[in-house]
């Protein structure tokens, strides 16, 4: 089928000023510096309540075409017109970015909202909020890009602002450390991204979404594995997916909203866009999906091992963020249907997820900012509001029923036991199946020592109390949504993607049946919580104790950063080191010492010019008789 899209009329020709509004608010916050202090937080949040307003009428008016129909693509000019590349600055605005827009902006003024308060005691919360705008600014065009390089600046844009904002308090060594850490691994996954870009314009002569999706079928299956690998690693880098999952835990040293705008609504869900946008790419190769499955696969286990391990409030929900995007990532790998139980999971997610990193906020905000759940415990009592709202955002990643997380992951775990390859359908079912009863475990535990048990604080130093209600009343909207939104989104996102992902098609047989999977995903969920409940209920020791293997490896990141630092981190070092010598006594030597040389010989030449008008008649006298005994020579023979 033919891929092309509507242009832009009407209401829908001003989809540029999603982009825009959020970009002028951080550029006034930046360029008025601190005559915008008093007022500028508000001006933050009142940018990105009015995209997300924007967006829920363009997104209205969307819906109100037919389903063929349902794009608005607006040139606004030729970006790049060099030879045979002609890139168009541009946006699409389609169901799939409909979608994203209103995750993006909806949580995202949610998140604005919690930080006016959150950050009220901050000298820098005028800039911040910059930040925060510019943030929002660039994932929105990346989302509403349409050609890879649009993609591409807004990919970077995030990437800047996540560097920005993950080292706020730069003043603290973790913190510019872990900012650093995440520019330097998404780099990695950038140049992929790049060179994926690259090798598409080699080979069909565009970047444009439509000429690209349109040529997919005339491309070797090398090509397009080559392709779709490179797309797959730009992913990888973004969304923390194994093996460039180390930035994404360490980003917390941000502060908590900045965790909570990554991890649920920008930028970790930027790579599962980047490949359900490149659908005809993915889907063109059966190997290019087993690769994208595999991956997701491996990370929700990792992130499921490694988070049951962790006693930072905020690095439990990081390792639970890498685990559940693997969840996204297994769907958009499986293909067909599941792209679309992919994003319901994403959306999902956007909820739940920011529910419960505003809430760590409000906790660390009541106990002076402390991290550890091992220190907390009681909490119930003191901090209603903050323990009913996490509440529903862990009973929702848990998937326990009727709330989003049950609706959205649920169908990942029935539709990976639907692989036509036998061995695969079991690998990839048991591991989603295996990860919920993981995730029911650690997410257990962190509610369970927070909020219940003894109190393990001291009383002397802290008073734990409820946040104020401009940090609360964001945590109640979004427990709502992590309440209602699994349900409606499961029986309307899948049908409303249906212009960019295709028809579902029929349900496939799998090795179990529907209704086994979804028992068995009820049960590993609530023996998983339950042998938590069970452990942790009467709290925990204050200090680590002596662990077995697999326990002392999760407390290590699975060695992961070990391994980066002996095979990329130490070499990396040692080359530079090397050519900076090389650089320093061979090549800089070699032209000093010719410099050297130079400069010695024509000091001495220097020498000869004495300024004595006897010293040049006598070289004159002495030359002349050279030449004139040189003639004599030659003509006695004498040199013949």
């Amino acid at each position: 089928m033919e891929i092309g899209y509507a242009p832009a009329t009407g209401v829908l020709s001003n989809i540029w000023l999603l982009v825009a509004i959020p970009l002028a608010s951080a550029a006034i916050l930046l360029l008025l510096g601190k005559r915008a202090d008093k007022w500028g937080h508000w001006l933050g949040v009142a940018s990105v309540a009015a995209s997300f307003v924007l967006g829920l009428i363009f997104f209205v008016s969307l819906s109100g075409l037919e389903a063929s129909q349902r794009s608005a693509e607006l040139s606004l000019w030729d970006f790049i017109v060099v030879g045979r590349l002609n890139v168009d600055f541009g946006l699409l605005f389609d169901p799939l970015a409909g979608v994203f827009v209103l995750l993006i902006t909806g949580v995202g003024s949610l998140i604005h909202l919690y930080a006016v308060g959150y950050m009220e005691h901050d000298p820098g919360r005028r800039k911040f909020f910059a930040y925060f705008n510019l943030f929002v600014s660039a994932m929105l065009l990346l989302v509403l890009g349409n050609n890879y390089v649009m993609l591409y600046f807004g990919w970077e844009g995030v990437g800047l602002a996540s560097y920005l904002l993950i080292s706020f308090w730069y003043t603290r060594p973790s913190a510019a450390t872990a900012g650093k850490k995440a520019f330097l691994m998404n780099r990695v996954g950038d140049a992929g991204l790049a060179i994926g870009i690259f090798l598409m314009f080699t080979e069909l002569g565009s970047t444009q979404y439509s000429d690209v999706f349109n040529g997919v079928d005339s491309l070797a299956a090398g090509t397009v594995l080559v392709m779709g690998i490179l797309l797959l690693l730009g992913a990888c880098g973004k969304s923390g997916q194994f093996p460039l999952q180390a930035w994404l835990p360490d980003a917390m040293e941000g502060p908590t909203p900045v965790s909570a705008l990554i991890h649920a609504a920008t930028m970790v869900t930027a790579g599962v866009y980047l490949i359900a946008r490149s659908n005809p790419i993915f889907s063109a190769n059966t190997t290019l999906q087993l690769v994208v499955v595999s991956i997701g696969a491996l990370t929700l286990l990792i992130g499921c091992v490694i988070g049951a391990a962790k006693d930072d409030i905020k690095r439990v929900l990081a390792w639970s963020t890498v685990s559940q995007i693997g969840y996204m990532f297994l769907g958009v790998g499986l293909g067909g249907g599941a792209y679309a139980l992919a994003i319901v999971h994403l959306l999902a997610h956007g909820f739940f997820k920011a529910n419960m990193f505003l809430g760590a906020g409000s906790v660390m905000h009541g106990m002076h900012d402390q991290v550890d759940i091992r220190r907390f415990g009681g909490l119930s009592k003191h901090m209603k509001i903050t323990w009913l709202t996490f509440g529903t955002g862990w009973l929702a990643i848990i998937g326990i029923p009727p709330l989003s997380g049950y609706f959205s992951k649920e169908p990942i775990i029935a539709a990976a036991f639907e692989r036509e390859v036998v061995w695969e359908a079991w690998v990839f079912g048991m591991a989603a199946l295996i990860g919920a009863g993981l995730t029911a475990f650690y997410m257990t535990r962190l509610f369970v020592l927070t909020f219940h048990g003894p109190a393990r604080w001291t009383e002397d130093n802290q008073h734990p109390h409820e946040s104020p209600a401009i940090m609360t009343i964001p945590l109640i909207l979004l427990a709502i949504g992590s309440v209602g939104a699994g349900f409606l989104m499961s029986t309307s996102v899948p049908d409303w993607l249906t212009p960019v992902f295709g028809e579902h098609g029929e349900e496939a047989h799998g090795v179990l049946s529907h209704t086994v999977i979804t028992v068995l995903s009820l049960v590993v969920t609530i023996i998983g919580a339950g042998l938590a409940w069970a452990l942790f209920r009467r709290g925990t020791a204050l200090e680590p104790q002596p662990a077995g293997v697999l326990v002392t490896a999760a407390r290590r990141n699975l060695y992961t950063d070990a391994f980066n630092e002996a095979v990329f981190e130490r070499p990396g070092i040692y080359l530079t080191r090397a050519l900076v010598y090389l650089d320093g006594k061979g090549i800089d030597g070699l032209v000093n010492g010719l410099a050297a040389a130079v400069g010695g010989g024509s000091g001495r030449l220097r020498r000869l010019q004495t300024g004595f008008v006897r010293s040049y008649a006598l070289s004159m006298l002495t030359g002349a008789m050279l030449v004139v005994g040189a003639f004599l020579a030659i003509q006695l023979g004498w040199l013949a």
